[in-house]
């Protein structure tokens, strides 16, 4: 049984921009790629937005989530700024990616480099319903870090 394919128009902004690819049969993300014409240098904890020189037509009812590469992470420690980056569906944009070195050397961006990953995902849209008490449950009020201890 193979999996739903949903379909995703993209644009290219530059002419030579790579189109993401999925690097295995099961991958679930597919590879963005710095859209630059020379290397990009990234000093330890400085930041960095990187074009990838595509737009996509995501439809409704979905995002595009950008998330980090493990390879580039582990190697390199290159991570993205915002954790997970946020396509909606009605943007129409270049995908810029703001990537951050977390590692102790310069990180080097090559030309068409694959620096992140972008995964489709389903999505609701949900109403607040302003409320002055909300209902108890076991957890409660107790906040970070609480969910390994027991609550009375």
């Amino acid at each position: 049984m193979g999996r739903a394919v949903i379909k995703i128009k993209i644009k290219k902004f530059k002419a030579d921009a790579l189109i993401p690819d999925f690097q295995t049969k099961g991958s679930s993300g597919a590879d963005l790629h710095a859209a630059i014409l020379k290397p990009i240098q990234i000093k330890p904890m400085q930041r960095e937005l990187i074009p990838t020189g595509i737009g996509l037509e995501i439809p409704e009812g979905y995002e595009i989530q950008v998330r980090a590469r493990s390879g580039l992470a582990m190697k390199k420690g290159l991570s993205l700024v915002n954790g997970i980056g946020t396509i909606d569906a009605d943007y129409r944009g270049e995908i810029s990616v703001i990537a951050i070195n977390l590692g102790d050397a310069i990180i080097t961006i090559e030309p068409e480099e694959r620096i992140a990953q972008i995964v489709c995902i389903k999505t609701e849209q949900f109403e607040f319903i302003e409320a002055s008490e909300l209902s108890d449950s076991v957890r409660g009020t107790h906040g970070f870090g609480s969910t390994g201890t027991k609550h009375a």
